[in-house]
């Protein structure tokens, strides 16, 4: 067992020693628990046995059942980190509380609006050799990234520019990538949320890799992106000043929102049958 992996099963069993505690202070059996929280026996078990990290309704739901307002849904978001790669944990922390997320994303979907169904297949290619306990732990642990904004009172204003082939690249299959658009349609419908695409016939202005500039509730902004091995937090200010001025450019050379999602529109029926 890798380091990775460790980590996401210690944070996993983390959340499912507290839930089975709870279960039993209760004077529940874990099929009484399964019933009251909507879920099949076998899912609590996985998840009180640490080979599942719980989703956030399950989380929720055992809030409601235990009288712990709000306990385990935190404790969920606080253990997911563990099911990241260690380097990738402070840029975790700092989407979490950023005012403003610019993110450039030049062949995929960016994590925080992946469908549960596209991370999974991003993950299986990826990872080919996990086991699918793993594989649900790094899908929950991505999505909980995304719910975790949606927690907060004041919304991140998120700012996302897709390259073309971010939309034509195949992740699963038809149905995963028509409903994967559909899902960044409704996204787009929030204020918050802007969405533009660069599309083909404007070349690669971005370049191939993709990267973010987080903004701080203190007014600081920092620039993340990624090699193929790990992801890196630039604070200095010769390389986000460099970074705002590209990604300026890329907002400028994109098609503006309200044609970005007409052609998201158009794309999403090619998928359809």
């Amino acid at each position: 067992m890798n380091a990775h992996t460790s980590q996401r099963q210690d944070g996993a069993a983390y959340f499912g020693q507290e839930v089975r505690y709870a279960r039993e202070q209760r004077g529940m059996t874990q099929a009484q628990l399964a019933l009251e929280t909507g879920y099949e026996r076998p899912y609590v078990t996985r998840v009180e046995s640490g080979k599942l990290l719980a989703s956030e309704q399950f989380a929720e739901a055992c809030d409601r059942i235990f009288g712990t307002p709000g306990f385990f849904a935190r404790l969920r978001v606080r253990v997911s980190e563990r099911g990241h790669p260690g380097w990738f944990i402070p840029y975790v922390n700092l989407e979490r509380d950023a005012t403003v997320i610019l993110h450039y994303a030049p062949l995929v979907i960016p994590g925080i609006f992946q469908t549960r169904e596209y991370a999974t297949e991003i993950f299986r290619q990826a990872h080919p050799r996990d086991d699918a306990d793993q594989l649900a732990v790094r899908v929950e642990t991505r999505l909980a990234r995304r719910a975790a904004l949606r927690q907060r009172v004041e919304q991140p204003l998120l700012w996302i520019v897709l390259h073309e082939s971010a939309l034509r690249t195949v992740v699963g299959s038809r149905d995963v990538m028509s409903a994967q658009l559909a899902s960044l349609l409704d996204e787009a419908e929030s204020p918050d949320v802007t969405i533009q695409v660069s599309p083909f016939d404007q070349g690669l202005p971005g370049g191939p890799s993709l990267f973010v500039l987080l903004t701080q509730a203190e007014g600081g902004t920092l620039l993340y992106s990624e090699t193929m091995q790990r992801g890196y937090v630039d604070e200095s200010e010769p390389s986000v000043s460099a970074a705002q001025l590209q990604y300026d450019r890329l907002r400028a050379a994109a098609m503006p929102p309200r044609e970005s999602l007409a052609f998201i529109r158009a794309v999403m029926k090619e998928y359809s049958p």
